[in-house]
């Protein structure tokens, strides 16, 4: 931060120990322009946490300094689980009061007063939320049969401030269950308790054993599913009566939350100073797009409303893969730590077994996946393990450690004599424009920044002074891709012979695998007579920027030529040959018929398909965010990695 921000950051005292000690509370408002301290002196404002706690002591200290009052508090979509612990994506900061203190004006109530903002991107964001699911806690799986035709009743923890502050009490529970049994007489009657009450933080106002006619759901499940199927929902005063009506239902409270009193629900309690009529999209602009301060969870500062909920869609699919214990087996111990990194879940750790057969068994016996290093054979409780497509900035034979992984269920990317989950993902790629759109973008960022799989500098390449040149891509010869996936060419020799044979005339360039250039793989080979130059420490990228064509066996490097706008010939089958965007001489399965677009094929290759990791956060991320650590050399091996590979080249050669 320059002298200058800082500066302009303001000054906020606060009275309560939380604000120092929560180092992600501390860095969001420091995002947000506030720098914190402990008590009031030199203090700009006064920092509270909603109405509980010590709240009354910052309000104390507001009143007789004469310094405004401050109060923070969650967004409305806030993070994956309730706790702390979790990246907090937005965060309320009021200077007037607070949102569910229903006695007092809030900076909310003002906002939606004055109209809310844009209403054309309330309602995108409305259906951005609905499609995504998103709500305040994510951490909740969808529920495999959703109920529907039935009547939500909405619990709450007891003593919650917008049941305290919204003039409601333990009775307005019982009252709005009663209305509910009235006014829909035979209905099924489901009563969905508070995440914090399913965890056993906290206690909620309804018990089983209370009502026995209505069913009580504790498990935490994402709160859309019951939303949707629902007739109509009642509500004292939770979040979730708001994303009801977006998702048109009618809500009755028997409360007074911030969206009650504008016309859009039945109320059961009167509003003095909200008189003016307000749409659902109206209170979303404000609620939503204009009242929370959003963050971005891997690179800090300020984001917008869009970009929050794409980073908890991310994140949410990080944290629902990892709810299931690991044993892993095939995992080399350098790697061990990293692969952890992203297969641990909260509570569901990693065990590493060197054995394949005992890890089989010891993930049955703990309820836990089986994941394989490579390809596997295993039960359909296995699943295969591989590096990403944009890797590292460095080769991970020298130990660097990976940004990216593929996780395979189905099989394994490499090997085409059995389907893969990347092989499904390129058959229904997706067809909307935004996932289009969004595709393109990160190809045009690829070719802008000259990112590959490794990101290996080199000397510059210019391009001979021929009318055709071809690129031949050697591999490791022992590779999974090639004892897999080859077809009648196996060996870097046999490309280097049809490719002298197919095109005698062209300028042939040969390219060793970087592994194999490094001397840690084997596949040299002696291209005297069948290439015209061999390309010794070149990056993929400066070369493909200069070829016509790209013959490979199986290499990435026809993948990323394609990016490039390359012609290739495969002489295998590639995850990306068979779908009408490359020449194949090689034996493709049938099974391949669909014809994406390149941008298709990109979105299941590199946005669907891989996980990521961000090296600096240490959370799952976007790929948006690995092409930013890559460009920026984040990532790579430390010199006792590089001392390790070199031992081990030497060991294997």
């Amino acid at each position: 931060m320059t002298d200058d921000a800082a500066q302009m950051m303001r000054r906020l005292g606060v009275y309560s120990l939380g604000f120092l000690w929560q180092s992600a509370l501390r860095r969001a408002l420091r995002d947000a322009g506030w720098d914190v301290r402990a008590g009031s002196i030199g203090a700009d404002a006064i920092g509270v946490w909603g109405r509980r706690g010590v709240a009354w002591r910052g309000a104390a200290m507001s009143r007789r300094s004469g310094k405004r009052l401050v109060t923070l508090e969650d967004g409305f979509v806030r993070s994956i689980d309730p706790g702390s612990g979790s990246p907090i994506i937005s965060l309320i900061i009021d200077d007037i009061g607070i949102y569910y203190d229903a006695s007092a004006p809030s900076r909310l109530e003002r906002l939606i007063l004055n109209g809310g903002g844009d209403v054309d991107r309330a309602k995108a964001g409305i259906a951005k939320l609905r499609t995504a699911r998103i709500s305040k806690y994510n951490h909740a799986p969808d529920m495999p049969d959703p109920p529907k035709g039935h009547i939500l009743v909405v619990d709450q923890t007891q003593g919650d401030a917008s049941v305290t502050w919204g003039g409601a009490s333990a009775d307005s529970f019982t009252r709005m269950l009663d209305a509910a049994r009235a006014k829909h007489p035979g209905a099924e009657i489901i009563i969905k308790r508070h995440p914090e009450t399913s965890s056993g933080a906290k206690g909620g106002y309804f018990t089983a054993d209370r009502y026995d006619d209505a069913r009580i759901i504790s498990d935490a499940v994402n709160p859309w599913d019951l939303i949707e199927g629902a007739k109509a929902v009642y509500t004292v005063s939770s979040q979730l009566g708001f994303e009801a009506l977006m998702a048109g239902k009618s809500v009755r409270c028997f409360g007074s939350p911030f969206y009650a009193g504008w016309g859009v629900t039945e109320d059961e309690m009167t509003f003095d100073r909200r008189e003016a009529p307000r749409t659902v999209e109206q209170i979303f602009a404000a609620a939503y797009l204009e009242y929370p301060v959003y963050f971005d969870p891997w690179r800090g500062g300020l984001s917008s409303f869009e970009t929050s909920i794409d980073a908890l869609r991310t994140l949410r699919t990080a944290h629902r893969r990892n709810l299931q214990p690991t044993v892993c087996s095939g995992v080399r111990l350098w790697k061990r730590k990293y692969v952890s990194a992203f297969l641990q879940g909260k509570d569901a750790p990693v065990r590493y077994e060197d054995n394949a057969a005992k890890a089989q068994v010891l993930a049955e016996q703990k309820n836990a996946r089986h994941v394989v290093w490579g390809a596997s054979s295993g039960s359909a409780n296995t699943r295969q393990l591989e590096d990403g497509f944009l890797r590292s900035v460095g080769l991970g034979a020298s130990l660097t450690p990976p940004l990216s992984l593929a996780l395979d269920d189905e099989g394994i990317y490499y090997d085409p004599h059995h389907p893969s989950r990347l092989e499904h993902l390129i058959a229904r790629a997706p067809v909307d424009q935004s996932a289009l759109t969004c595709a393109g973008s990160l190809k045009h960022k690829l070719i802008e920044l000259g990112l590959s799989k490794y990101n290996l500098c080199g000397q510059p390449f210019r391009r001979p002074e021929h009318p055709g040149v071809i690129l031949a891509v050697g591999q490791v010869e022992d590779d999974a891709s090639i004892r897999l996936g080859a077809s009648h060419v196996k060996t870097n020799l046999g490309l280097l012979e049809a490719i002298k044979q197919a095109a005698s005339e062209a300028y042939i360039i040969y390219k060793p695998h970087p592994d194999v250039e490094a001397g840690l793989r084997p596949g040299a080979v002696d291209a005297e007579g069948l290439a015209d130059e061999v390309a010794v420490n070149i990056s993929a990228n400066d070369i493909l920027q200069v070829v016509d064509e790209v013959w490979t066996i199986t290499s990435l490097l026809g993948f990323e030529a394609l990016i490039r706008g390359v012609k290739v010939i495969t002489l295998s089958a590639p995850f990306y040959a068979g779908w009408g965007l490359t020449t194949d001489r090689g034996d493709i399965p049938t099974r391949r018929t669909a014809r994406p677009s390149l941008d298709q094929l990109i979105h299941a290759t590199l946005i669907d398909y891989p996980m990521y990791r961000d090296p600096i956060s240490g959370m799952a991320c976007e790929v948006e965010v690995i092409v930013e650590r890559l460009a920026a050399g984040d990532g790579q091996a430390g010199a006792g990695g590089r001392l390790l590979s070199k031992a081990q080249g030497l060991a294997t050669s």
